[in-house]
């Protein structure tokens, strides 16, 4: 750990993405085992919601119950620490693939939420965008007791009620202009919004290191900004329990949970360069 610390200290702009594994210890289930291998089936695809009546109803059911999970949860020490470390003006970006809102609520400032906030919901016709909070009260009143309903929570805030009957599910839609309403999330199958990847390039080539923090980096939305980073020859860090699609690129790796260990290195880095400032000083 201290030899990851050393390393990193030399570094001003540090580039940050952070996976599944960041969110996990406050209590947001994940896709993947430290393997990489799927824990459960593929998510709705992109395509399935925006044609079928009946992906929607299914969607729409099974997120009234999860979204509950997702509302009560809470950043931990990990996402307290890049709050810190971007307070102390050290992070290029923060790049975030997950849409559960946790860095903001730490408050980290000017976050690339690549695939999205689930917090959100956006009009496909209209494009206004919504309040997911106000969405449940809606879900509530016209599929009463579904909110009530024992599933076992999945990640993205998603549950397992297949067992209920989802013809009966009411689908949501805009109060606006009537059209159909979606998570403002990208779906599998779907691609990430053109001008939030050129964002990402953009700061990424102002940085000089990348660091990994929870990702098995599995989704090629991520890894491409490893393989971008290695082929400008900027150093990749990696925080992360298990395999990940970019061990062959990383510099130096710390297999470790990220609660435990990102705190104390965001510790040890800015004690590093109080350091360096005080030599300057003299």
């Amino acid at each position: 750990m201290q030899s990851f610390i050393d390393r990193l200290t030399q570094h001003r702009r540090i580039w940050v993405l952070t996976g599944a594994g960041i969110s996990h210890p406050s209590g947001i289930p994940v896709y993947r085992n430290h393997h990489g291998e799927w824990l459960r089936n593929v998510p709705i695809q992109h395509a399935d919601f925006i044609s079928k009546q009946r992906s929607r109803q299914r969607y729409w059911a099974r997120s009234m119950v999860g979204w509950q999970l997702m509302d009560r949860a809470e950043p931990n020490p990990a996402h307290r620490a890049l709050a810190r470390l971007e307070e102390r003006q050290l992070l290029a970006q923060l790049v975030t693939q997950n849409v559960d809102t946790l860095h903001q609520q730490a408050g980290s400032n000017g976050v690339i939420a690549l695939h999205g906030r689930v917090d959100q919901v956006i009009c496909l016709q209209c494009h206004g965008v919504f309040s997911r909070a106000d969405l449940q009260s809606i879900l509530t009143r016209d599929n009463p007791g579904l909110h009530e309903y024992a599933a076992r929570a999945l990640p993205d805030g998603d549950a397992d009620i297949d067992d209920y009957d989802m013809t009966s599910v009411k689908v949501p839609v805009c109060d606006l202009c009537g059209g159909t309403l979606k998570p403002n999330v990208v779906f599998f199958g779907d691609s990430v919004p053109k001008r939030r990847v050129d964002q990402c390039v953009a700061s990424l080539n102002a940085s000089d290191a990348l660091l990994v923090v929870g990702s098995s980096l599995q989704v090629y939305s991520g890894y491409r900004f490893c393989q971008l980073a290695a082929e400008q020859g900027k150093p990749i860090y990696c925080i992360n329990l298990g395999e990940t699609r970019a061990d062959h690129l990383f510099v130096e790796k710390l297999e470790a949970d990220v609660v435990d260990t990102l705190p104390g290195i965001v510790d040890g880095l800015l004690m590093g360069i109080e350091k360096d400032a005080k030599k300057q000083r003299c």
